[in-house]
């Protein structure tokens, strides 16, 4: 993880992540633009990309999807507003590596590099049995005995859940639980693999079968070979992948792209998705065929909104990785916060509680970790959720529709002066003479689009 390239429109924030990058060793670029960015990334491989969601000209998705085109090794990690939480999770669905949340704490961006550079899941059954935290919900007792029953077997699983929910957790423990365990486990994020290199990414290919493949290249699942091969997210495959997939698994050979020869495969297929595929099917976005080869044993995950007390098992797990990668000693979560957690919905499931935790570790000053140092938008969904129609049961209509004009009236100003700054949300604030932080939530707070379209 050498080269990386920062997309922020916020010259600040941009510069700012730029010179502490260099600081670290990295070859750092930065752009204020996201379509020069694109143009950075066609010229150029980078193996990281930062990129702010909200630009003025295009937004982050754009970038992701010509990334994953033009630079498929790359990953990229989108800067988003917590109020984009689900944005976020979305856009990890479309293949990007993962997130941070505004404002910015370099120690998390400096995580987020690391994490990149050694993927966090183990790759030993030992390492893997240390780290697997279960819980102790019925829910997930009931998706562990699930495991327990289908692991011993050579069944295709197909495991279902929300992003973030720990779907490829569990399916390494099927694996670990079969009799393929000392054998390889290749994660394949379908969402990642572009359309036109899907099927060499998968089957491998031969030299000279397309522009670039300049030697023979083994696929996903010949490097599965006597293991398991996990399919994340295969509800994204497009339909020319299915059908190649589709039959792979019914002859239980595959062909390289650009030769003729079968080459058997002994592989165990699991499966993956954040939606319930059958809904795809009927949609027909998913072939009905395939879906019925690949759910052999159907696993339901629950999100962690649901699994109750488990919660606090992941966040204490989370706090003490935390103390680890940041030098510090938090012991214990204040009942403020522990409320807090158990009311809040979790969009990002796991992997948010994991991002908020760290956060809250980094931002502690004492041995506790406190509600204040949460994001804001967490505090405000809390608040809502208390004060539904309770706060305003008094309120008269004339009064409603006061409050109704003065937020618009804010809300106007704020995109007027955004307009005159051209989206350079630090003029901005000093158009308005607040600082930066205040207009970061006034923006979340409006919902504004910052894509200048309206």
């Amino acid at each position: 993880m050498k080269n990386i390239l920062v997309i922020d429109d916020d010259r600040y924030m941009c510069d700012l992540l730029v010179n502490n990058l260099e600081q670290m060793g990295y070859q750092v670029e930065g752009t204020y633009f996201g379509k020069t960015g694109m143009k950075m990334i066609a010229d150029k491989p980078f193996d990281m990309v930062l990129c702010d969601y909200r630009l003025p000209e295009t937004n982050g998705l754009e970038v992701l999807r010509f990334t994953r085109k033009k630079s498929p090794a790359t990953r990229v990690a989108i800067i988003t507003a917590y109020a984009d939480i689900r944005i976020a999770v979305n856009l990890m669905k479309e293949g990007a590596f993962d997130y941070v949340t505004k404002p910015l704490q370099m120690e998390e961006v400096r995580a987020l590099i690391k994490k990149a550079q050694n993927p966090p899941v183990p790759h030993t059954p030992e390492d893997f049995m240390e780290e697997f935290i279960v819980g102790d919900s019925p829910e997930i007792k009931q998706v562990m005995q699930h495991v327990d029953a289908v692991g011993p077997t050579d069944i295709s699983v197909l495991i279902e859940g929300e992003t973030g929910s720990g779907k490829e957790y569990v399916a390494r423990a099927i694996h670990y639980a079969s009799k393929r365990r000392d054998m390889p486990f290749i994660a394949v994020d379908c969402g990642a693999l572009p359309t036109e290199l899907a099927n060499s990414e998968l089957f491998g290919h031969v030299k000279g079968a397309f522009t670039g493949a300049i030697k023979d290249k083994a696929g996903y699942f010949e490097e599965a070979k006597g293991g398991t091969i996990f399919l994340d997210e295969v509800g994204n495959l497009p339909h020319e992948n299915q059908v190649k997939l589709l039959r792979a698994l019914q002859e239980r050979v595959i062909t390289r792209v650009g030769d003729f020869t079968r080459i058997p495969i002994d592989v165990r297929v699991l499966a993956a998705s954040n939606e319930e595929l059958i809904g795809a099917v009927k949609e027909n976005r998913f072939r009905e065929d395939l879906y019925h080869r690949l759910n052999g044993f159907a696993i339901k995950l629950p999100p962690l909104r649901e699994r109750g007390e488990d919660i606090f098992i992941f966040a204490n797990h989370f706090r003490e990785k935390a103390n680890q990668a940041f030098g510090k000693s938090v012991k214990e979560i204040e009942p403020a916060l522990e409320k807090l957690f158990t009311q809040y919905s979790w969009p990002g499931n796991i992997r948010e509680l994991q991002n908020v935790v760290n956060r809250c570790v980094l931002l502690s000053r004492g041995d506790t970790l406190e509600v204040q140092t949460v994001p804001e938008e967490m505090l405000q969904e809390q608040h809502h959720a208390d004060s539904s129609g309770s706060d305003r049961g008094g309120e008269s209509r004339a009064d409603g529709q006061l409050r109704e004009a003065t937020l618009e009236a804010e809300k106007e100003a704020i995109i007027k002066a955004l307009t005159r700054a051209r989206y350079n949300k630090s003029k901005a604030a000093k158009i308005l003479d607040i600082d930066r932080k205040t207009l970061y939530n006034k923006i979340r707070e409006y919902n504004i689009d910052l894509s200048g379209n309206g």
